[in-house]
């Protein structure tokens, strides 16, 4: 078997049974704000678009590059499709012409000849979002997982295909910002050091989980190339960005997991695997080209701004024309109000008011009335400042995930009074009927029911609030927090109150409140 990286996620298996185009991006994607690092655009796409099959994990434009599919993907392959409970991902490939859809099921090995191919998909409203999954592959001589940007609660069940010989996996996340909150510099570059810590911690996991002896960080950072979120790059020029770049984790893992064989996986990284045998070669870029991304990576960076800013106009080009204040009001109200009235959990967990100040519109969504008007003075438990012309472009194009699109170009910017607000950044993920519906339902069968557990002096509820991990696995208790290790979310055991966020509480109490509770197993 072999895998070429293809950058980010992307990467094309060539295995016994046939060839596997998965993830090809060559963006820039969110509204022109990320290209991917290190440069792709030199590879041979004309060849990795003649692959048997297409795989898509998941619909965010840093891993679906319609453009890209349009240019160098024939039209009758046969797309590897994951179960997801709504069609917004299949709907987009048909809108593209790819109609050979194999509909995949949830953790069910297919098999194509010597190629064995199992996608497993993970459904809950946070998760793509409602839509995130990894690709498992064997075809005799060799398997891999690729888990992607997925984060599966249930490891052993993914690992039911057996354990792979190479192991891809995200080890950088982006779905929350710190840099674009008001916030004091100092607190910006504190919560981006745990945003990064938390990450780090989370990929530690799943590659003790996995067990695999060969480890392939990919599936970021990105490349800020416009000129206002250059400085945004990798950790940031003042430290108060999130991304750890490629190099960087494998220098910590391989100080924190010796046992473990890491490798850089960029763009034109091939890796030949054969009855356990790994060999890594790099077949687009020279040494000293590696060294001088990774060991002077602020030129590289600053070479890549200066030669692509035509890029960055022609996605501009390509924006919808700015609506007038009265007819975004207007188009908003009629889009947003009939899902806030279906949404009555979401309305619940926000509880208050959210601004948007949207060019020369600003409107308040009123979560428990399920109103959007006029802003008249209210209170606000957020607030929204974001360029009209992403938002005209999202109303043309009926988005339905905003943060496919505005929230993670990081082209906007944010404050709040209070903690995160999950219900909230759940709702603007979720502008369609099908997904507030299955959102709601999602929320209304999480009612947790199940069995209590001890960890150390504690009896909390076995399953996390938040995405139910087992918690006798995920688990972490110090000074009376239990962490989530999966998401780092925690919880004070004493009130059972979330940490993190709005809602969330969890059952708990010491243990010689009762002896009845069963002990983790």
């Amino acid at each position: 078997m072999r895998i070429t990286g293809l950058g980010h996620a992307g990467m094309f298996i060539e295995t016994a049974g046939g060839s596997i185009l998965c993830d090809p991006v060559i963006g820039p994607s969110f509204f022109g704000s990320w290209f991917p690092f290190p440069d792709n655009r030199g590879l041979d796409w004309e060849r990795f678009g003649a692959a048997d099959f297409l795989y898509i994990s998941h619909r965010h434009r840093d891993h679906f590059d319609p453009r890209m599919l349009h240019r160098y993907v024939r039209r009758d392959i046969p797309v590897l499709l994951p179960e997801y409970p709504t069609d917004d991902l299949e709907r987009d490939l048909i809108d593209l012409g790819y109609t050979n859809i194999v509909r995949t099921e949830a953790g069910v090995p297919l098999h194509f000849g010597p190629l064995t191919v199992m996608v497993t998909p993970l459904r809950a409203p946070s998760d793509g979002p409602i839509g995130d999954s990894s690709l498992s592959v064997d075809d005799g001589t060799a398997s891999i997982l690729n888990q992607n940007d997925s984060h599966p609660l249930d490891v052993d069940k993914l690992l039911s295909f057996g354990t792979p010989d190479a192991y891809f996996t995200q080890v950088s996340g982006a779905i929350w910002w710190p840099m674009v909150y008001d916030l004091p510099q100092d607190s910006k570059q504190h919560f981006a050091q745990l945003k990064r810590e938390a990450q780090n911690k989370r990929a530690m996991y799943y590659i003790d989980k996995v067990d695999a002896a060969h480890v392939f960080p990919m599936a970021g950072p990105p490349m800020f190339l416009r000129e206002e979120l250059f400085r945004y790059n990798g950790t940031g020029l003042e430290n108060d960005s999130i991304f750890t770049d490629q190099a960087e984790f494998l220098e910590l893992l391989r100080e924190q997991r010796p046992d473990k064989a890491g490798h850089l996986f960029v763009p034109g990284t091939q890796v030949d695997i054969d009855g356990g045998e790994v060999t890594v070669s790099q077949t687009l870029y020279t040494d000293a080209e590696i060294d001088h991304i990774f060991g002077d990576k602020w030129t590289y960076l600053a070479e890549q701004r200066d030669s692509r800013q035509d890029e960055v106009r022609a996605e501009e080009s390509r924006r919808a024309p700015i609506l007038p204040p009265d007819e975004m009001l207007a188009a908003i109200k009629e889009w947003w109000e009939p899902l806030l009235r279906r949404a009555r959990t979401i309305r619940d967990g926000v509880g208050g008011n959210v601004r948007f100040r949207i060019g020369d519109l600003d409107m308040v969504v009123d979560f428990p009335k399920a109103k959007v008007r006029a802003y008249a003075g209210e209170e606000c438990i957020y607030w929204y400042t974001i360029p009209a012309d992403l938002v005209s472009t999202n109303i043309a194009d009926h988005e339905i995930d905003w943060s496919n699109s505005i929230f993670l170009s990081m082209q906007f910017s944010v404050g709040r009074s209070g903690k995160f607000n999950e219900f909230l950044t759940t709702f603007l993920k979720c502008l369609s009927r099908d997904r507030i519906e299955y959102v709601e339902n999602w929320y209304a069968e999480q009612s947790d029911q199940t069995e209590d557990v001890q960890l150390e002096d504690w009896v909390v509820q076995r399953r996390c609030p938040h995405l139910r991990a087992d918690l006798t696995k995920t688990g972490k208790i110090e000074n009376g927090v239990l962490t989530c290790s999966l998401h780092d979310w925690k919880w004070d055991l004493a009130s059972g109150k979330c940490l993190t966020t709005t809602g969330h509480p969890m059952r708990s109490h010491r243990v010689e409140e009762t002896a009845d509770a069963p002990a983790a197993t």
